[in-house]
């Protein structure tokens, strides 16, 4: 128990005369020699460039019945415009980079319990450019037919599978935002079932080297 008490006695001790040692010079705090100049350089934050696609906000596409004749029902619409913007400077795009969005539809799905369903080779589009290119290096997908033909001579594969909508043959070559639309165009047989149809046509941007 003694030693407990000296120990806090020479605790106290010790405390105080570091007290008392800080009051006896006032003056120092007061000393402009004393003064430590704090700098800091703050360079501007940089975000790396990115290569995007962004669809306009639509509600969808409602395709409207033109152009039937005794061949074929046809039905056309406008896809929305298709934004591809680069920020890349560059030296951020790897040699030989390419960049494609391509285009794939569903099949027209009846409302209708126990209508048959449109498959997607039905739908065919005719992609076409909005934005100016300065090289040539952007250009639109060719155009793809129903595989109830249009007569135009375009491949009657509908898009059934990933057809090209847009696409770059060097990254590098032309940097900005490029803007493309589509003509959509529905061709089904004459004795297509009456009934409201939907479809999804998912749209993905490539980046590739």
């Amino acid at each position: 128990m003694r030693m407990t008490r000296t120990t806090q006695i020479l605790a106290a001790s010790v405390l105080g005369l570091t007290l008392t040692g800080i009051g006896v010079s006032p003056a120092l705090a007061d000393d402009p020699g004393a003064g430590i100049d704090v700098s800091v350089t703050i360079t501007p934050t940089t975000t790396p460039g990115q290569i995007s696609m962004t669809v306009a906000d639509n509600n969808g596409v409602s395709l409207q019945e033109n152009g039937s004749d005794a061949t074929a029902r046809q039905f056309v619409g406008t896809l929305p415009t298709v934004t591809v913007t680069d920020t890349r400077t560059p030296a951020e795009i790897p040699d030989g980079e390419f960049w494609a969005v391509v285009g794939q539809a569903s099949q027209f799905t009846a409302t209708a319990t126990g209508t048959a369903p449109i498959g997607p080779e039905y739908l065919g589009w005719k992609p076409r450019l909005l934005s100016d290119t300065t090289t040539g290096a952007v250009a639109a997908g060719e155009p793809v037919s129903s595989v109830v033909s249009d007569g135009s001579g375009a491949p009657t594969v509908g898009l059934k599978g990933q057809e090209l909508l847009v696409s770059t043959a060097d990254s590098a070559t032309e940097i900005g935002t490029s803007k493309v639309n589509a003509d959509l165009a529905l061709r089904t047989p004459v004795d297509v079932a009456a009934g409201e149809y939907h479809s999804t046509l998912t749209l993905s941007l490539f980046n590739q080297s």
